[in-house]
């Protein structure tokens, strides 16, 4: 047997999210159901680094599973991709690794991405990929509303009631927010990060950039270790997991794992 890591990207639309669900089409579902066709069709089973919920998108997720007997990298990857057809889910690279290495374990790093499209007409070429705001947003207040909640903090107040995370304590290593045009994105670094957590920061984030809330008002929120204290929980769709860490990677030797497309429009700090 051979573990292969595998880069996937796709479109979380369709499905009840990555993990397997009663009812509903998960992605993990998909995955392993092509794998099988690449293992005599024994069942495979498949780690990935982050669970996400339904309709989240991923531009740069990884996933391990094992596989027998040998193949090559570029037929792992294309005949995957081919076998989850007509889903959007496809496979961008896949490596060999270690058989101690975990697409979640061996992870130390994770990135999302949140886009806000902010103009009064509705969008179309970009429907389903981003939260529609009409109402003018400062950038600039987000962004230093942001800037307070970097570093090691009970991240309580920005935790979903679900959540079954050990501990509300995370170290948040970026969150910026930058505009571009009609287009905010949002970009969160860390190791790991809490149920809806960078959702909660979104929602809490758009209050002070329609001029709702104060900038300092973001401290007073953290500190109150309160869910109820911050803002709602931004909608899925404009949530994409752009990359994961590792020491190093298995696809590129460093940094990130994450597409080439989105290596043009997230510097990797």
């Amino acid at each position: 047997m051979t573990r292969w890591a595998l880069l996937l990207e796709y479109d979380g639309a369709p499905f009840v999210g990555w993990q397997r669900q009663a009812t509903g089409l998960s992605i993990q579902e998909v995955l392993e159901t092509a794998a099988a066709r690449l293992n005599s069709g024994a069942p495979v089973g498949s780690i990935v680094a982050g669970r996400t919920d339904a309709g989240v998108h991923a531009a740069g997720q990884v996933a391990h599973l094992d596989l027998g007997p040998p193949h090559h990298p570029r037929a792992v990857r294309d005949a995957l991709s081919f076998h989850m057809k007509p889903h959007p889910v496809v496979v961008l690279q896949a490596a060999p690794v270690p058989d101690d290495w975990s697409a979640r374990f061996s992870a130390n790093r994770r990135a999302y991405r949140y886009r806000i499209l902010n103009r009064r007409s509705r969008p179309a070429l970009c429907a389903g990929q981003v939260w529609h705001v009409t109402a003018p947003l400062d950038a600039d207040a987000m962004h230093a509303a942001a800037q307070r909640l970097l570093g090691r903090h009970d991240f309580s107040s920005f935790r979903a009631s679900s959540c079954q995370a050990k501990s509300p304590l995370r170290t948040l290593d970026r969150l910026d927010v930058v505009r571009s045009g009609e287009h905010i994105q949002i970009i969160a670094e860390a190791r790991s990060f809490l149920h809806h957590q960078v959702r909660n920061f979104v929602g809490t984030l758009k209050q002070i950039g329609e001029g709702r809330w104060p900038v300092d008002r973001i401290t007073a929120i953290l500190e109150a270790r309160d869910r109820a204290a911050a803002g709602p929980t931004a909608p899925p769709e404009g949530l994409t997991l752009i990359g994961v860490g590792y020491p190093q990677s298995p696809f590129d030797g460093q940094g990130l794992s994450i597409s080439a497309n989105e290596a043009k429009v997230m510097p990797i700090a």
